[in-house]
């Protein structure tokens, strides 16, 4: 009997195991730029401001090729559609016109679409290159003032408060107006172009590194450079290679809401006639050339539209950024 109750209590033991339980699924952790990336895909305002952004830098790269389909020359002058009692275009809205889709410049004569196309190359290249120099400065003494804090921190406190009560538009006006023809080997328009980058670049970098300052004193208490230090790292390890990489996202959102303001600025100062000289094409330069004809608005349509529609994409990236990086936000 004891081994015929043997089977029986064995299939028992079996069959109250059971099937083994299936593994968990295997869950992926995800980035903190893949988190911001799916926060940016999901913000339909800040995707359309990036995609006229890369629309508007293609027009800039490809300005030549793309007047040359409808034949225009920026600085080529159609006296012969001009009025010569007026010195308005002949024609309605300007002159508009497949040849001339945006008109024409009263008394020039010269094309707007063309223009306006190849001033987006002036208004981008000056914005870009002094927001990357403004990020250079601000973010180098601004993380040097958080980290090192006391007197270093006092001294370029103190810098920065010198630089932001300098009147901006006044300074800039009368720098430039006082380039020389020649200076650095370089002459003429791209004289004017590296001091117009200089003047707003170097002026700006107080507000970025106010930032920067202000993130590096909360980072310098905190775990990892703690830690690095009692390995005996050095400062400037510290502040390159430990500090520099966590402020990545606040440089990066207040870069791109600053080159926005600095287009406004370029196109300001060539408005008022120390920017870009002429005939090179500006978008600020050509709302200055149409001003005196304000009964006439259409004139003034174009420059100021691609003014606006710039600024607002890049208002509107800038802001999605800001949201998307924000660790606070909804994952």
């Amino acid at each position: 009997m004891g081994n015929g109750s043997e089977p029986s209590q064995t299939g028992g033991a079996v069959a109250l195991a059971g099937p083994e339980p299936a593994a968990a699924p295997r869950i992926e952790g995800r980035s903190l730029g893949q988190i911001a990336w799916m926060r940016l895909k999901r913000d339909k305002f800040a995707m359309g401001g990036a995609v006229v952004i890369v629309l508007l830098v293609l027009v800039a790269l490809l300005a030549t090729p793309i007047t040359a389909l409808v034949g225009g020359d920026p600085n080529a002058s159609h006296r012969d559609l001009i009025d010569g009692s007026s010195q308005l275009p002949t024609g309605a809205f300007g002159g508009m016109s497949w040849e001339h889709p945006f008109g024409l410049e009263p008394q020039s004569g010269r094309d707007l679409f063309s223009r306006v196309v190849h001033g987006a190359q002036v208004s981008l290249l000056v914005a870009f290159a002094s927001t990357l120099l403004s990020v250079l400065i601000g973010a180098t003494l601004g993380v040097v003032a958080g980290y090192f804090g006391g007197w270093v921190d006092a001294v370029i406190s103190r810098l920065m408060d010198a630089f932001l009560a300098f009147p901006l538009l006044v300074f800039a006006i009368s720098l430039v107006g006082v380039v020389p023809d020649q200076a650095l080997g370089l002459s003429g328009l791209s004289l004017r172009i590296a001091m117009l980058i200089f003047v707003i670049g170097f002026f700006s970098w107080p507000y970025i590194g106010r930032i920067v300052r202000g993130q590096t004193l909360s980072l310098r208490e905190r775990e990892f450079v703690d830690a690095a230090r009692s390995m005996g790292a050095r400062s400037p390890y510290i502040i390159f290679k430990e500090m520099l990489p966590n402020l990545v996202a606040p440089i990066l959102i207040y870069a791109t809401l600053l080159i926005p303001t600095n287009i406004l600025f370029e196109a300001a100062l060539s408005f008022l006639g120390v920017g870009v000289p002429p005939p090179t094409a500006s978008w600020g330069g050509t709302l200055s050339d149409a001003v005196q004809y304000y009964n006439t608005p259409h004139f003034m349509l174009w420059p100021g539209l691609a003014i606006f529609v710039t600024v607002l994409a890049f208002n509107m990236f800038g802001d999605g950024l800001r949201d998307a990086l924000d660790p606070k936000g909804n994952r």
